[in-house]
């Protein structure tokens, strides 16, 4: 079967004159192994122009030559990033498609740097500053002017029958990892479970909302979130009330930012691709690891979602309102700390705090 391909110049040649013999364009093709579409393309363009040379394209290069190769991995790791990049002049989607080199692109710069391709699954990123000006931010107009209180912080989070988590390790004794005590069954495919929602403050907290089927669309977190809990709270606390969540796309959905401007609510604007700092996070891991650690763990949806209800109303109010608390003391660290790490692996993103930032 024929193939496409960049033909060189030779072969170009070598058609045109095998197509001003009078060969068809069909018998050409069989012949030098060439799709047809390309024959007919290259013969169209030379009986228009009268040349076949490649035509100039507009925008860099998606090649770099041997050279800058070789330059590349001799200096990635003697000069700086800014230094590099000025020096090559290389720009983000300048990359040989043959050789051993990947790229990491960093967000301040909008460059990138070479890095060997066999590395390990945990990779270094830093903060944006788009997540610096947000902790600024958030400091000043929220955590300073006593407005703490009014943010309500909401998420939504998935909980399993059966955990999907392969972060299961063992001490052993070497010659005996196939004994029935260290084998443990694990489901390759997800089990049932429920896609709750909650919001907490300062002085209390929502009451659970579990996703019933399907996707969490903008339009059912409109119906079933906003108009039955977030309004409500909004008219109780007055105009200063300020609705927190993350830019999943059913909380940027246009339906939910019309709904937050008629009902005049306030929404804190959360940068992408920054740390999550959300304390209702913290919430969902204790609840989880709480029901994980049952003698008894729910067998059921049912039993899952009444053993949610139960631990949720036994939640500390003094708990909610120290985790709100240490938001502001993680904000004041993280900026502290100038150019903090995020850790980011397969499962998500860690952020590196000393601990005497952390919740």
């Amino acid at each position: 079967m024929a193939q496409r391909r960049q033909l060189e110049m030779f072969e170009k040649g070598r058609i045109v004159g095998m197509l001003e013999s009078e060969r068809s364009q069909t018998e050409v093709s069989r012949i030098l192994n060439v799709n047809h579409f390309v024959i007919s393309r290259l013969w169209q363009r030379f009986q228009r122009t009268g040349d076949v040379t490649r035509r100039p394209v507009s925008g860099r290069p998606r090649v770099t030559t041997p050279r800058q190769d070789r330059y590349q991995s001799g200096n990635k790791c003697a000069t700086s990033e800014g230094q590099y990049c000025q020096s090559t002049g290389f720009g983000a989607h300048s990359r040989h498609r043959n050789t051993n080199f990947e790229t990491k692109c960093l967000q301040e710069t909008q460059s990138c740097w070479p890095v060997c391709q066999k590395t390990s699954s945990l990779h270094s990123l830093h903060v944006c500053g788009e997540t610096r000006s947000f902790e600024l931010e958030f400091e000043t107009s929220t955590l300073e002017c006593g407005k703490g209180a009014n943010v309500m912080f909401s998420d939504e989070s998935r909980f399993s029958l059966s955990t999907d988590s392969r972060r299961v390790t063992i001490w052993r004794e070497r010659g005996i990892c196939f004994e029935p005590r260290n084998i443990s069954e694990r489901h390759h495919f997800p089990s049932r479970g429920v896609m709750v929602w909650a919001g907490i403050m300062t002085d209390g907290h929502t009451d659970l909302h579990f996703f019933d089927t399907g996707s969490v669309t903008g339009q059912r977190y409109r119906d079933e979130v906003f108009e039955p809990y977030v309004r409500l709270f909004r008219g109780a606390v007055g105009p200063d009330f300020i609705l927190m969540d993350d830019n999943a796309p059913c909380h940027r959905a246009v339906l939910v930012d019309d709904f937050l401007e008629t009902e005049n609510i306030q929404h804190m604007s959360w940068p992408a691709n920054s740390p999550d700092l959300n304390p209702i996070e913290h919430i969902w891991d204790m609840l989880g690891r709480q029901i994980a650690a049952l003698s008894h763990p729910p067998s059921s949806v049912t039993e899952l979602k009444r053993t949610f209800q139960e631990a949720w109303k036994r939640l500390s109010p003094q708990l909610i309102h120290h985790l709100i608390a240490s938001m502001g003391e993680a904000l004041y660290g993280l900026h502290a700390m100038g150019n903090p790490e995020v850790k980011t692996t397969r499962g998500g993103s860690i952020l590196i705090l000393p601990t005497s930032h952390l919740f």
